[in-house]
């Protein structure tokens, strides 16, 4: 099972989710996941269409949002919407998790939500280095 590293109350991120983790998310009280990783970046990795049906069935909103290096200005931005759309608590997810924490945190900041240095701390707390994208 993949580990779900909490960031805030409402936003977490994990490595990459198998089909069986999916239902853990919900039993967890997640309400959305947000895949960040692309689909076919590694062999036997599930698609983001098993990854949204796991989700649908187990009653969670889904959104794919695939990044490759670091997340742009853009990926980040709806990253960020993606997670404050939802009703409830979020789990964000790539190959090892951290290109799901760069983008929502690069968001965060862009939009103004938080300052850079708490990201940076929920980041460390969080097992993330987001000095290089973030600063300080």
């Amino acid at each position: 099972m993949a580990e779900f590293r909490r960031v805030t109350q409402d936003f977490a991120v994990a490595a990459q989710l198998a089909l069986a983790d999916v239902a853990q998310a919900r039993a967890e009280g997640f309400v959305k996941l947000i895949n960040n990783r692309p689909d076919g970046e590694a062999p036997g990795q599930p698609t983001s269409a098993e990854i949204e049906q796991a989700a649908r069935d187990a009653g969670l909103a889904y959104a794919f949002i695939p990044v490759v290096g670091r997340p742009t200005p853009e990926q980040a931005q709806a990253v960020s919407q993606a997670a404050e759309a939802a009703a409830g608590p979020v789990l964000a997810f790539c190959r090892s998790g951290n290109r799901s924490i760069c983008a929502w945190a690069m968001g965060q900041a862009m939009a103004g939500k938080r300052p850079p240095r708490e990201l940076v701390e929920l980041g460390a707390e969080a097992g993330y280095d987001l000095s290089p994208v973030l600063g300080g």
